[in-house]
């Protein structure tokens, strides 16, 4: 088993792509009224137009569908689980099945459906922002949406840093995790066979490595920002300076016409 290859949290591919060169506030912003968008719709048309418009958006970044669909694989038992959970608890409208103990609805077919699109358009959003985002970038954007926060004394910078770091680890650890395990499987250790716990304990010889790799990138981390001279709360400067051009207005509007139109009219 790869992790790497099995999980797109925090990667970025790079490509030549428009989406790529679109600026990264924008696409914060419009995955910001994306989300609450979602949550305005209750037709199954309306979640069927946004999931065609999302489509188009990952044919535009000339990604691979793979590296979106791996982004749903952490979220299959919670997809799975709501989307049945829905069905068989939903007891208005008219019954289709009635048997046994259990009782399906057609309220309760249409609030399946919802959940199933809705939690696949979030992930895909999602990815669409960090496939297409260096993770300097996506400091820069979260710094600059969560602005107006600093009027209340809301560490911004540092919370913005923080969570792209933790974003930009996941694909190291996995990287190392998959390193660590191909590893121990030359040593003779399967982690397919034997019950619960003789799996937990093959898994012991990956996580105390693994947890002190951990450690030690951090520590190395926090000295290449000491050597920058990084101090908490002192006012940062950029290599790269975030500017608007005319086609991210132009996309940004365009994005945002049509997301709120669907949502007031579906």
């Amino acid at each position: 088993m790869e992790f790497k290859k099995s999980i797109s949290i925090g990667q970025y591919i790079p490509t030549n792509s428009i989406v790529h060169k679109l600026d990264p506030r924008f696409k914060m912003m419009f995955l910001l009224t994306f989300i609450i968008s979602v949550f305005f719709i209750h037709t199954v048309q309306g979640y069927l137009l946004l999931l065609a418009y999302m489509l188009l958006s990952v044919v535009a970044t000339k990604i691979s569908i793979q590296h979106f669909l791996r982004a749903l694989k952490p979220i299959i038992f919670l997809l799975i689980f709501t989307t049945v959970l829905q069905l068989f608890f939903t007891k208005t409208g008219p019954v289709l099945v009635d048997w046994w103990v259990f009782k399906i609805t057609l309220d309760g077919v249409y609030q399946s459906v919802f959940i199933f699109l809705r939690l696949i358009l979030l992930v895909f959003a999602s990815s669409l922002l960090t496939l297409t985002s260096t993770p300097m970038e996506l400091t820069a954007s979260l710094e600059y949406v969560l602005h107006p926060f600093k009027y209340v004394g809301l560490p911004v910078s540092e919370i913005s840093m923080m969570i792209t770091i933790a974003l930009r680890f996941v694909p190291t650890i996995m990287e190392e995790t998959d390193r660590l395990m191909k590893a121990q499987t030359a040593r003779g250790v399967d982690f397919e066979k034997g019950n619960l716990m003789k799996r937990i304990a093959n898994l012991i010889p990956i996580i105390v490595p693994l947890f002190i790799s951990a450690l030690r990138r951090a520590d190395e981390l926090a000295i290449a920002m000491e050597a920058r001279s990084f101090q908490v709360g002192k006012p940062r400067t950029h290599l790269h300076v975030l500017v608007f051009q005319r086609k991210d207005y132009v996309f940004l509007f365009l994005s945002l016409f049509y997301v709120i139109t669907i949502s007031y009219f579906f």
